[in-house]
């Protein structure tokens, strides 16, 4: 088999192209929700703590700038991104459960001939003993 073969078949797997729809969409989402943190949240915690800028807020050490407000909102970023995919993914698991158990129960008509078999039985049941 070519190298080319084998890129191909390895592109074309089917969980290759979900990985990078997932790439995409998590880098969208990230942006989302970096927005949502920079234009939304932080400002209402600035608000909150006096009208301060906390990504903006530094201390020096030295030579060194210690930039812990950009850190905070990262931390606050990851927070929000964790939380949204958590309940994503509690969702998602709720779904599957739910169909899950619709596959297991009998349809009518499973129903119907459970019935017409116990019924056959009883008729034909005493026969053969």
């Amino acid at each position: 088999m070519s190298f080319l073969q084998e890129f191909k078949q390895f592109a074309v797997k089917g969980n290759v192209i979900d990985l990078a729809v997932a790439v995409v969409i998590g880098a969208a989402f990230g942006k989302i929700v970096s927005s949502l943190v920079q234009g939304i949240i932080m400002p209402l915690i600035g608000l909150l703590l006096g009208g301060i800028n906390v990504a903006d807020k530094t201390f020096t050490v030295g030579a060194a700038v210690v930039k812990w407000g950009e850190f905070l909102q990262s931390v606050i970023d990851f927070t929000i991104i964790s939380f949204c995919i958590f309940i994503a993914v509690k969702g998602i698991s709720l779904l599957r459960k739910k169909e899950e158990k619709q596959e297991t129960l009998p349809t009518r008509e499973e129903i119907l001939l459970a019935e017409i078999r116990d019924l056959l039985k009883e008729k034909t049941g005493p026969q053969r003993e």
